[in-house]
């Protein structure tokens, strides 16, 4: 691939410019770096391979997509085929040649120069493939085919569903995040992990290295060097005396780098501490650096009117962000979504917190009954040895766990995440204590809502409750010295014309005409029936959603994110209400 070097978060590029091109491994920066998005070869066939191909798509967007420019989901036993002739910049290859998928859905066999080099099969996770013994210094060619079954397959789906509507979304399939290549030398640090200590002011980085020899580690507070240790020890303990914490209202970052071997690695770490322990008054709450906070915040869907799963653009990721930090929201769940590494990097140093939930299986085909038994008539069934929520096999659960443990790793370096979600409404929950425990093997320095919304096991940190059609509540007896949360509610909806999906159908679960009908409704749920709540020790509130998905119009803006429905000074002054009436009940 012919091109030129512009710099370190953007790469090599061919003439013309990349979709995401930016960096997209931030909490682990190497100076080797080749972007493969933007067109490849592209073919969908029935056929096990294809050596003809008859058009092009845009990587990293799936072929469902407006910007991938197929704009076509596959038919039930098609496979997708991509193809892309890589030239290798002169003295970008080092010993070490790895190629790198942020995700692809679902089933994946990798082929180079014709020779079948790899299979994945864990959809919605990133993928990294050493081309070494099989690559020279010059060219290559990649082929993929991809196979994807949606909901008929043992596979994490999340909300596709090939009959989309209402709550469920256009299905995707193929290569949905950035694609690339490093190199390095054999003598390298193949990772470092980072944990910060708040009360002992001490930071340890334990590092993982091929070959021997001394790191130069170097801490910098903005441009200012505060620290610097060399060692051959693989774990170094350091103490920053006087830091700067980190919260969403001064999102302190430290920025590091690891030298080695003749090569220079960069990340970051904050000083953040989060617990959930009892207040004076003997409530659970959530603590952030040893202070009781109140957490509101949006679920938010990371779907894209242009994109879908992919965000057109980082500036899309970071513009959804400062949207809610202005309306005055400290946190966003991230919902049944596992994002490019750049959205918690950005969530990191723009401050706000992170509830990450786990990918589903396929859900129950009983999953109505499911949600009047938890959400109206507050029925919580139990979820070992059944299959009520839809897992009915060994591999379905051999797959969560694989994918669980993987995520949990991949993200468990950001400090903006301060809880776990793996399971929603049931949607093929299965024994949550066990998946609890998988959880805290990796981290056990987060929090679990173990059961968002019901199918409550009475476990984990929170008391978690989903409530849309009836007047909010809670259930002392339930609460069990449990963090107390309403981790989705409102779902207020408002149709804008020429700003909808879909012209015929829309799905919402309270729906107004007016601007003004919507902004008095909200400030009614928010200061009528949340904050009389707070004083009976609600912490946690998510208003559903970010944005309108599709069918579903609930969202603060609009699918496409040109518009606002509801006022964001008004939206400000609710939340800096419900933040003071929180800090009124705790003493």
């Amino acid at each position: 691939m012919s091109g030129k070097y512009i710099g370190l978060l953007t790469g090599y590029y061919e003439e013309g410019s990349l979709p995401l091109s930016e960096y997209p491994r931030p909490n682990f920066v190497r100076d080797s770096y080749l972007n493969l998005n933007g067109v490849w070869d592209f073919e969908i066939s029935k056929a096990e391979l294809v050596t003809e191909f008859t058009q092009q798509i845009t990587v990293p967007f799936s072929p469902e997509s407006i910007l991938s420019g197929v704009n076509k989901t596959p038919l039930d036993g098609e496979f997708l085929f991509y193809r892309r002739s890589v030239n290798l910049p002169p003295g970008f290859r080092k010993d070490l040649l790895i190629l790198h998928f942020g995700a692809v859905d679902q089933e994946v066999d990798i082929y180079i120069n014709s020779r079948f080099i790899k299979a994945h099969k864990i959809p919605f996770l990133p993928l990294s493939v050493d081309l070494s013994e099989v690559v020279g210094t010059k060219s290559f060619e990649i082929l993929l085919r991809v196979k994807d079954k949606t909901r008929n397959s043992a596979h994490l789906i999340g909300k596709q569903n090939k009959e989309r509507g209402g709550i469920w979304y256009t299905p995707q399939s193929g290569v949905w995040q950035t694609v690339w290549l490093e190199s390095y030398n054999l003598n390298h640090l193949e990772k470092v992990q980072i944990i910060s200590d708040f009360d002992e002011a001490e930071v340890c980085f334990k590092l993982s290295k091929f070959g021997v020899g001394q790191v130069n580690v170097k801490i910098f507070d903005g441009k200012t060097l505060i620290k610097e240790i060399v060692s051959s020890e693989r774990q170094i303990r350091t103490t920053i005396e006087k830091f700067k914490a980190w919260s969403p209202e001064s999102p302190n970052l430290y920025d590091v780098e690891f030298t080695f071997a003749g090569e220079t690695v960069k990340s970051y770490f904050a000083f953040r501490k989060i617990e959930h322990r009892l207040d004076e008054k003997g409530i659970s709450r959530f603590y952030l650096n040893n202070k009781a906070i109140f957490q509101s915040g949006v679920l938010d869907q990371g779907y894209y009117s242009d994109g879908l799963l992919t965000p057109p653009s980082d500036k899309a990721m970071i513009d959804d962000i400062l949207l809610l930090k202005k309306m005055g929201f400290n946190m966003l769940r991230k919902h049944i979504k596992v994002e490019p590494l750049r959205f918690y990097y950005h969530c990191d140093r723009l401050g706000i917190l992170v509830w990450q939930d786990m990918i589903n299986l396929t859900p129950s085909v009983n999953i109505n009954k499911n949600a009047v038994d938890g959400m109206i008539l507050n029925i919580h069934h139990s979820d070992i040895n059944t299959d009520r929520f839809g897992v009915t096999s060994p591999q379905q659960k051999e797959n969560y766990y694989l994918a669980l443990k993987s995520m949990i790793s991949l993200l468990s370096f950001f400090p903006s995440i301060v809880t776990w979600v793996p399971f929603n409404e049931g949607w093929g929950q299965f024994d949550a204590k066990t998946a609890i425990t998988l959880i805290k093997d990796i981290d056990k320095s987060r929090p679990i809502d173990h059961a968002s919304g019901w199918s409550d096991q009475r476990i984990g940190d929170y008391y978690s409750r989903h409530i849309y059609f009836t007047r909010l509540r809670i259930n002392r007896l339930a609460i069990k010295k449990r963090i107390i949360a309403i981790t989705e509610f409102g779902g207020y909806s408002l149709k804008v014309d020429n700003h909808v999906f879909n012209l015929e159908k829309s799905f919402g679960y309270k729906v107004f005409k007016t601007k003004a009908k919507l902004q008095t409704a909200f400030d009614n749920l928010y200061l009528k029936q949340v904050k009389p709540l707070i004083k009976k020790g609600l912490s946690v509130i998510i208003y559903t959603q970010l944005s309108d998905v599709e069918d579903e119009i609930n969202g603060l803006v609009t699918y496409d994110r040109k518009v606002i429905k509801m006022d964001e000074d008004n939206i400000l002054n609710i939340n800096e209400t419900l933040t003071k009436t929180f800090s009124k009940h705790l003493v």
